[in-house]
């Protein structure tokens, strides 16, 4: 079956009449630069502050973009997507801690979502952040090139088990970790230890993936790269593609530090690379395995086509669609809906851990060309359709 994005009853199905009026509101916020602004910057001071918004985030942009607070509230969340044949990624959302005790914390956490997704049979895959394991300046430090210290290379060392247990762990429980993209300038340890775990538990299937964001200049080189390495050295490669979460940050440290900006220069290039990485894994399918993470509906059907052209399956084992929850249902559900491989990426943790998330999201939202405009026009149109506008 081919699937069509503008089928807004298929899109919504999940979401009550109260719950679709309250994205229609949120969305309609996010599409004021000003609005989100002030917003982000209100709810920051808040949070300093210790004011007691953590109810009125959770009703609002919480419930919007993250499955719950704990592991049992985001299985809910799960349920509810699995009755539309919609997956689920498990992601933790805790980021940005910067104390060892915290990081040892977090590695159990990750080992039980794993455990509770081998129970499920809509939970395939688990996603994990680096810098929720080990110190961002350590890893800035490592990229550079620079030389550790003898206690640098422990607290390395710690990062890299760390890793190794949830990695190993999925192995176990064949359920697939996804390991993130970072900053530009710590990606080279993040590679190198995603490398290091595809080569240790990709032998048999892809268990682990790395992220590639297309927005930068070198993914695209880098994918080819590390799809021959994985052939030399025997291994299967886990692609998983994105157009990327850092862009404004990018943009702005290398015009502060007088460097090139490893953002491709327009939207066009991002595409065009974004495509072109998506029909080079497509023409490799089997060899390696893809996570095509997008909200954009013509890089979605474009693999469609590609797809149906040479008789490879919607079912296949080797590919999964992705969009963020709360985003692009659109696109997530009727895919699900013709029968391909699809996951919705559900966060979940304490409302203040995730507030840096939270905020990605709303200045996402914002700064894509009409992302915000798009979800708006679909919840209305699903709402006419519902005799509720």
């Amino acid at each position: 079956m081919h699937p069509e994005f503008d089928n807004t009853e298929i899109a919504f199905q999940y979401r009550k009449n109260g719950e679709l009026k309250k994205a229609r509101v949120l969305f309609s916020s996010m599409g004021s630069p000003f609005l989100t602004k002030i917003g982000t910057k209100i709810t920051l001071f808040a949070m300093k502050l210790g004011l007691p918004i953590n109810g009125i985030i959770k009703s609002t942009i919480f419930s919007q973009f993250c499955g719950g607070e704990t592991m049992e509230e985001a299985a809910g969340t799960a349920a509810v997507l699995d009755k539309y044949g919609v997956d689920v990624i498990l992601d933790y959302g805790v980021e940005g801690k910067a104390e060892e005790a915290e990081y040892d914390k977090a590695v159990p956490e990750f080992i039980k979502a794993i455990i509770y997704a081998a129970s499920q049979k809509n939970i395939p895959f688990i996603s994990i952040k680096v810098t929720g394991f080990g110190r961002f300046g350590l890893l800035e430090k490592i990229h550079t090139g620079a030389t550790l210290t003898g206690q640098e290379k422990e607290e390395w060392n710690r990062i890299w088990n760390r890793i190794d247990r949830i990695c190993k762990a999925g192995a176990e429980h064949n359920i697939m970790v996804l390991v993130d993209a970072e900053e530009t300038w710590i990606q080279d340890p993040v590679n190198e230890l995603a490398d290091a775990m595809m080569k240790q538990y990709n032998t048999q299937k892809a268990i682990v993936y790395n992220t590639f964001q297309m927005y930068t200049t070198l993914a695209l080189p880098f994918l080819k790269q590390s799809y021959n390495k994985a052939e030399a050295e025997g291994y299967i490669l886990g692609a998983k593609l994105v157009r990327g979460a850092y862009m404004e940050k990018e943009r702005h440290r290398a015009e502060e530090m007088d460097y090139t900006s490893p953002i491709q220069a327009t939207k066009e290039n991002t595409d065009k690379d974004y495509n072109e990485a998506v029909h080079y894994c497509l023409e490799r399918l089997g060899k390696l395995d893809v996570f095509i993470g997008t909200h954009n509906e013509n890089s979605c059907m474009l693999a469609v086509k590609y797809m149906e052209e040479h008789s490879i399956a919607a079912t296949s084992p080797h590919l999964y669609f992705s969009q963020l929850y709360g985003m692009s249902d659109n696109i997530s559900f009727n895919l699900a809906h013709a029968g391909y491989n699809v996951a919705k990426y559900l966060p979940y943790g304490p409302v203040k851990d995730v507030i840096p998330y939270l905020m990605r999201r709303a200045q996402e939202n914002t700064s894509v060309a009409g992302q915000t405009g798009r979800e708006l026009g679909l919840i209305n149109a699903e709402l006419k359709r519902r005799r509720l506008l």
